[in-house]
C-alpha cells in the first residue's frame, strides 16, 4: 500500500544521502504525519497553502521498518477522519518516488496524476 509524506525539498534533499528521514514531528509528537493518497491534499492545504517548495514522497508502507498506525485526526473525536502515522524515522529506501508537490493558482494542492491510488 502506498502512503504520501509532504516535505520541503531541501529537507528530503539533505535526508535521502543518509539513508534515513526525520520529520521534527517525530521528536515533536512521536511519529511522523502520512496521508493516503485520497486525502493528501487536505493537510496539505491547511498547512502549507500556497508552498512552492514540496515534494511529495510516495512510500511504499510495507517496506517501512517502524510501525504505521492509523489514527483518527482529532484524539477527541474517534469518528473524525484517520492518517496513516509512522512510529519511527523512515528508511529513504522505502521512498519509491519523489514527486514535486506543487500548488495550484489558488494556492490548493491536488494529487499528482502520477501518484499511485
Amino acid at each position: 500500500m502506498t502512503i504520501l509524506h509532504f516535505c520541503t525539498e531541501a529537507d528530503w534533499n539533505a535526508a535521502a544521502p543518509t539513508g534515513w528521514y526525520r520529520h521534527e514531528s517525530l521528536a515533536k509528537e512521536g511519529f511522523i504525519h502520512f496521508s493516503d493518497p485520497y486525502q493528501v491534499h487536505l493537510p496539505a492545504d491547511y498547512m502549507m497553502r500556497g508552498r512552492t517548495d514540496l515534494v511529495l514522497l510516495e512510500v511504499d508502507e510495507n517496506a517501512v521498518g517502524a510501525e504505521v498506525r492509523y489514527e483518527p485526526a482529532d484524539p477527541a473525536d474517534p469518528d473524525s477522519m484517520r492518517f496513516p502515522h509512522l512510529y519511527g524515522p523512515l528508511e529513504t529506501s522505502a521512498v519509491v518516488a519523489v514527486h514535486p508537490f506543487p500548488p495550484g493558482p489558488d494556492g490548493r494542492f491536488t494529487l499528482p496524476p502520477e501518484v499511485a491510488r
